[in-house]
């Protein structure tokens, strides 16, 4: 029995990898079998003894060492008090410190300090602007391996804090509120794109096991940041209202006018906080447009032409940026934003024109899908001779909403709450039964068109 379970236990540290150095001692083998088989059903007390002997004495036999002694620590740290406790946080930090320069391609940069952060920060062991600074380096040396959500907002938020108390100016907030954003958004694609592709395999009830497991974790990964999104937005707050940007702009134009990164932010971050009105919006769009004409300056210049009121220059220069444009996911943005525009000028049918090209580049957009249903439901009144028939284009909205969430579940809540509130301002069951169309069918004559199947009760 012992040998069987050595055995096994040897080859699940194989699935782990393996080191390229021997172990100086006989035993540190059979121990490692040992904790590794202990750790795998979280049964930490057991597997702490036989971990430290294998840790002290041959620490580069297995990357394993590594990857289940942080757990073992962390579970001690919960289950211990006092100077004990104090103990074994200065071990697991220790153990972060050494997994990069034992194991560097297991042990990535961004990570790891990550790690050492939020274990001193839920130990009241480090300072704000300790966070930033250590977060700040772990981004920028490493931000592909930046895929924390939760270590994404500590960096933005501590900053703001920071801020606020006087210690960093209100640019730098800026700087790093779009690099955070972009960063989201770049990781998000990733999952969106996933589950792209696997939602048609899940309709046709083909999913592997394998694929289901994927696809979960994309649902999940992809909510979590959506979540992370809001709350970045929400600490954001009053910080990015007009009232600071155009005067931080204003101040600050002069020496940045030739650096078009800082350009671009400006403006796009003026665009998204909808300060198009102000005249310092027109006059570094025109500097955008001059330092890189591409298709995100064709949207701004558009923009101010339909704000002074020539709708066909405006529309020929949204055509002309998602003509630019060719690379699917960003043409879907400017789509996007186009939409967007419209919208605010209270254009439902072309906004939902954009909308669906946004949709048709990516068809994982589901801002579209979210935009398109409340486009539906904002034409409620146009849509119908009765009020049962106004009523029925809620149900199209839901739907179209529904399908923003399901596409993309970074906006999942906003989904959901725009699914229940289309839902209620639906006919309810005493109206489908009142006017007998339980079951049938409701044409749109509106710019909406289509139609949609009333349910059955």
């Amino acid at each position: 029995m012992k040998t069987k379970f050595y055995f096994a236990a040897i080859m699940i540290v194989g699935l782990i990898g393996v080191s390229g150095a021997q172990a100086p001692n006989p035993e540190c083998n059979t121990n490692l079998s040992i904790f590794v088989e202990h750790a795998k059903v979280k049964n930490y007390d057991a597997a702490y003894t036989p971990w430290k002997m294998v840790y002290d004495q041959c620490p580069t036999l297995n990357w394993a060492t590594f990857a289940y002694g942080e757990r073992i620590l962390k579970d001690k740290i919960k289950k211990s008090s006092g100077a004990e406790k104090d103990g074994f946080i200065k071990d697991l930090l220790a153990l972060y410190e050494a997994s990069p320069k034992t194991f560097p391609k297991k042990a990535k940069l961004a990570p790891n300090i990550i790690d050492v952060v939020m274990l001193k920060r839920e130990n009241d062991m480090i300072s704000d602007e300790e966070i930033y600074s250590e977060l700040g380096r772990a981004f920028k040396e490493d931000e592909p391996n930046f895929k924390d959500p939760r270590a994404l907002y500590l960096y933005f938020s501590t900053l703001v804090d920071l801020n606020k108390a006087g210690k960093k100016d209100l640019q730098e907030v800026f700087d790093v509120y779009d690099e955070v954003t972009d960063k989201i958004t770049v990781e998000n694609e990733k999952l969106t794109a996933k589950i792209a592709e696997l939602l048609p395999k899940e309709e046709a009830g083909t999913l592997t096991a394998k694929e289901k497991k994927i696809l979960s974790a994309a649902n999940t990964n992809s909510g979590s940041f959506g979540k992370i999104e809001g709350s970045i937005d929400a600490k954001l707050g009053p910080l990015a209202d007009c009232s600071n940007l155009i005067p931080l702009y204003e101040k600050t134009f002069e020496q940045n006018k030739d650096n078009v990164k800082w350009v671009k932010r400006a403006v796009g971050l003026m665009f998204n906080k909808e300060c198009t009105d102000d005249p310092m919006f027109s006059k570094m769009v025109e500097v955008q447009a001059q330092l890189d004409p591409s298709a995100d300056a064709y949207v701004y210049l558009g923009t101010l032409k339909m704000k002074n009121g020539d709708t066909s220059g405006a529309l020929a220069d949204f055509d002309k940026a998602l003509e630019l444009e060719t690379d699917g996911k960003k043409k879907s943005k400017i789509a996007y934003k186009v939409a967007v525009t419209n919208r605010r000028k209270g254009s439902n049918a072309t906004a939902n024109k954009y909308a669906q090209k946004a949709i048709a580049a990516n068809p994982a957009n589901g801002r579209a899908y979210l935009l398109i249903a409340g486009l539906y439901a904002n034409s409620a009144n146009q849509c119908g001779s009765t009020t049962f028939e106004k009523r029925a284009i809620y149900w199209r909205a839901a739907d179209m909403a529904r399908k923003a969430g399901r596409v993309d579940p970074s906006i999942g809540s906003s989904a959901n709450k725009a699914v229940s509130s289309y839902n209620e301002r639906a006919p309810s069951k005493e109206m489908i039964f009142e006017a007998g169309m339980a079951g049938k069918t409701v044409s749109f004559s509106c710019w909406v068109g289509g139609s949609v199947k009333v349910p059955n009760l």
